[in-house]
């Protein structure tokens, strides 16, 4: 059973850091390199993962479709899509779509930008709740104690600009209850920022999260706003949508 869950381990940890190479996973594990190597193998095996050319890895396109499939049980997916599609058509920034999982959310839909410079998530990539935007749109729609619960884990600082401090992101956690969208400033990957919003369920967390990227330098926070009341109208499209 350790086997299993070391690989299990070694396979979220490609999802999150992909294309990610072996010492670098060894390193984050702190396990040994022969057995991530193992892990590794095992795993490409099995269809969830696959070695680039320059010898890093990444997840394929199986644990994206299962991840869909999750989105797609209430048919999410399919009736969101064209709601997203002309939101991204309208801001030009790449839309994330993102469910989620115990105390992530999964990319399970990436609209990309026609920029040549543009925000990239591989589908499949993890998402933490403090530093994504999507995650901190979620993140808001828990109840008080599930936020404490999930603040009092230590999250991890990903980049330079993300926060920690649980009392300044309860902070931020009221603002976006407020204004109804969360945004993020180089708090997931430097160089990227992100305007997202939940969508909602009757009662309970939101069943899903979507979010505007782009570069810091062009998605800039007098920006945030205006894209927020758009995906906030698109939220709304969606749940229409999914109530009929």
């Amino acid at each position: 059973m350790n086997s299993v869950l070391t690989t299990l381990h070694v396979f979220e940890e490609v999802a999150t850091t992909q294309p990610t190479g072996l010492s670098e996973l060894a390193r984050r594990l702190d396990i040994p390199k022969s057995t991530v190597q193992r892990c590794l193998k095992t795993l490409e095996q099995a269809g969830w993962t696959r070695s680039t050319a320059d010898g890093h890895w990444e997840i394929t396109g199986l644990a994206f479709r299962l991840g869909s499939a999750v989105a797609g049980r209430d048919n999410l997916r399919e009736l969101a899509l064209p709601e997203l599609s002309a939101l991204q058509s309208i801001t030009a920034e790449t839309v994330h779509l993102a469910v989620p999982d115990g105390d992530e959310l999964v990319l399970v839909e990436r609209l990309d930008s026609s920029h040549e410079l543009r925000a990239f998530l591989p589908l499949g990539t993890r998402l933490p709740l403090h530093a994504a935007a999507t995650g901190k749109a979620y993140l808001a729609t828990l109840p008080d104690e599930g936020i404490d619960h999930y603040l009092a884990t230590r999250p991890a600082r990903i980049t330079p600009d993300t926060e920690t401090d649980p009392d300044r992101l309860w902070t931020e956690i009221r603002r976006i209850r407020e204004c109804g969208y969360a945004t993020t400033e180089q708090g997931l990957h430097t160089g990227i920022s992100a305007v997202a919003v939940a969508i909602r369920t009757p009662a309970g967390p939101a069943r899903a999260s979507f979010s505007i990227s782009g570069p810091s330098s062009r998605l800039t926070p007098d920006h945030f706003a205006e894209y927020g009341l758009r995906a906030l109208a698109t939220r709304d499209a969606i749940e229409r949508l999914l109530r009929r």
